[in-house]
C-alpha cells in the first residue's frame, strides 16, 4: 500500500527502501502518513526476497517531524492529542519491531518525529548536511517515556538529557560522537556507503538476523540471562537450511547462497 507520501520499493533483489515523500515541507510527516505507516511496514515485509530496508527521505532531507501546520487541530483536545500520539506510537513501533534490519539514510533535517523515526531503525548513516534535534521544550510539551528509552539505549542518559533539557540542534560530527548516528559520511558517498551496507546485510542469513533482532528486543525489553526461548533460538539454528548451507559453503570456500524465508 504505497501512497502518496511513503513510497515504497524494491530497489535491488532483497532490498527494500520506503520513502518519506512531502519535501516541499522538508518531509514533516501529517497525521495520515502517520496512520498509513504502520500499514506500509507490514506490506513491505511480505516483499519477495527482501532481507533489508532502507528509510530516507525525499530531495534534501530526511523528516522535519511532525507537520506543526496540523497541531492547532490535532493537539486541540486531550481526546484529540490522545489519537494522534496513538497513531505516532504505532508508527514509531511498526519500524522498531520491523523484523529485518533498517538503515536510516540521513542527510539535512532530522528533528523532532523525523529523529524519532530514525531511532526506530537499527543503523543509521548520515552526511555532513545532516543536523538533529529533539524539540519538545521548545514546545511546551512532553516527550512520551517510550521514546526518551528508545532516545537513553542509543545516545545514554547524560546525552539524552541534554538534547532534551536544550532542544540544540546536534551537528553531525557531535552526532557520530555520542553514537546518534553509526557512520558520517561526505555527501557525495552517502548513498553509495549506504547501499553498499545493505549488499552486505542482503549476502548473509535473513534468519539470523531476524532471531537476532529478536535477541536485542527481548533484552530491551528486560530479559537479563537465558531463557527456554533464547535457547531455542539458538538451538534451532543448527537444524536450519541455512545452516546447511552456511557450513557447506565455508568448507566449500565459497560463498553461501541463503534463501531462507523470513
Amino acid at each position: 500500500m504505497t501512497t502518496q507520501n511513503l513510497k515504497l520499493r524494491m530497489i535491488e533483489p532483497h532490498i527494500a527502501e520506503l520513502t518519506i515523500s512531502q519535501p516541499t515541507r522538508r518531509n514533516a510527516l501529517n497525521a495520515r502518513m502517520w496512520a498509513e505507516l504502520p500499514e506500509v511496514l507490514e506490506e513491505a515485509q511480505g516483499f519477495d526476497g527482501i532481507k533489508v530496508l532502507i528509510v530516507r527521505g525525499e530531495g534534501d532531507h530526511f523528516s522535519s517531524g511532525a507537520d506543526i501546520t496540523e497541531f492547532a487541530t490535532l493537539y486541540a483536545t486531550r481526546k484529540t492529542a490522545k489519537k494522534i500520539s496513538d497513531d505516532i506510537a504505532a508508527g514509531f513501533n511498526a519500524l522498531a519491531s520491523f523484523p529485518l534490519p533498517t538503515i536510516a539514510l540521513i542527510r539535512g533535517a532530522c528533528v523532532g518525529g523525523g529523529c524519532g523515526l530514525a531511532l526506530c531503525c537499527d543503523i543509521r548513516f548520515a552526511d555532513k548536511t545532516s543536523k538533529f534535534a529533539i524539540t519538545p521544550a521548545k514546545l511546551g510539551l512532553v516527550y512520551p517515556f517510550s521514546d526518551v528509552q528508545r532516545l537513553i539505549e542509543i545516545v545514554g542518559i547524560p546525552n539524552a538529557k541534554d538534547m532534551l533539557f536544550s532542544a540544540r540542534v546536534i551537528q553531525p560530527d557531535e552526532a557520530a560522537k555520542i553514537g546518534l548516528i553509526n557512520n558520517l559520511l561526505a555527501t557525495d558517498k552517502l548513498e553509495s556507503a549506504t547501499l553498499d551496507y545493505a549488499r552486505t546485510i542482503a549476502t548473509l542469513s535473513a534468519q539470523s538476523t531476524t532471531i537476532m533482532k529478536k535477541m536485542f528486543s527481548a533484552y530491551q525489553s528486560g530479559q537479563s540471562g537465558e531463557n527456554a526461548q533464547s535457547m531455542d533460538w539458538f538451538l534451532d539454528g543448527f537444524v536450519s537450511d541455512d545452516f546447511q548451507e552456511g557450513y557447506q559453503a565455508f568448507l566449500e570456500k565459497r560463498k553461501p547462497k541463503f534463501n531462507s524465508p523470513i
